[in-house]
């Protein structure tokens, strides 16, 4: 986006996490170390089947003596479900507020002009009431600003930023490889750390346990990771879920996002990525590109 731009994103919803034993429950849970979440530290997480299949991923954030969660809206009662199931007998509770709160984006230049120190992913800033961070996974996503319903506006005319189409935005997930929509059709399928939370800043090697721990750190310590998620470029034809990708004969990926961005299950080993991205490519009765995004 522009630097005066911004857009709403009315697809996210939050939960609120309370309770005096909530930060030991998230940490005994969650991919990543939530002694990083402070006023000034938003992270990027997940959670995991104990065998280390990926269920949901979301921000979290502190909120006063709380925390936040910044998830997919359709997925946030699913979430709670979850957290119930592991309660047990925590002293922790979970509230929806996806009815309270609104996210945005703003460009980083943006936040640059609010804030005037040091720039780092996650870093995060209480202006005026409303949260705003940088995006954790990746700053060429922008900051996101966590608002009182209606009250986004003040920081809009006060700021004067212009509304702009959250396609923009989306897009730029896509460019950079980062799968944002329709994220239940992930769930279940296929590890956590294929789905690049690695890549993403979504898992800390070096914290205690949490749930799927034993097999996502077997996959990346002892480098048996071989396939990634990755976006996909159509070339002609309908793609449907579960449409095959060949090259030479040969099975490289499966498609598991068919809309309204395209992103499949990639082999980037046997063979490697670098011989067939960016090449036409058989997919079911379509041809299509596997793109390979600057980080990998």
């Amino acid at each position: 986006m522009e630097k005066d731009e911004f857009t709403t994103l009315e697809d996210r919803g939050f939960i609120q996490v309370k309770g005096n034993e909530a930060k030991v429950f998230l940490q005994n849970l969650v991919t990543n170390d939530i002694e990083k979440v402070t006023a000034t530290s938003t992270v990027f997480s997940s959670i995991l089947t104990p065998q280390g299949k990926y269920l949901f991923d979301f921000f979290i954030l502190k909120l006063k003596d709380d925390y936040l969660i910044e998830c997919e809206k359709n997925s946030a009662k699913e979430i709670i479900k979850l957290l119930n199931y592991y309660k047990l007998r925590s002293k922790v509770d979970f509230i929806d507020l996806s009815n309270k709160y609104e996210a945005a984006v703003i460009s980083i230049e943006k936040f640059k002009e609010i804030e005037k120190s040091n720039i780092l992913k996650g870093k995060t800033i209480n202006y005026k009431d409303k949260l705003i961070y940088i995006d954790p996974r990746n700053e060429k996503l922008g900051a996101k600003v966590i608002s009182y319903l209606k009250t986004l506006n003040n920081l809009v005319n006060e700021l004067s930023l212009k509304d702009t189409n959250n396609k923009k935005y989306y897009n730029k997930s896509f460019e950079l490889g980062i799968p944002q929509i329709n994220l239940s059709k992930l769930k279940d399928k296929i590890f956590g750390i294929e789905n690049n939370l690695d890549e993403l800043n979504g898992i800390d090697f070096k914290k205690g346990c949490y749930i799927g721990q034993e097999n996502t750190s077997r996959i990346k310590l002892r480098n048996k990771l071989r396939r990634r998620i990755l976006p996909i470029q159509k070339i002609t034809g309908e793609i449907s879920d579960k449409d095959i990708i060949k090259y030479k004969d040969n099975e490289i990926g499966k498609i598991l996002i068919n809309k309204p961005y395209i992103f499949a299950l990639v082999k980037i080993v046997d063979p490697d990525l670098k011989e067939f991205a960016n090449i036409e490519l058989v997919c079911g009765n379509s041809k299509v590109k596997i793109l390979k995004p600057e980080w990998i």
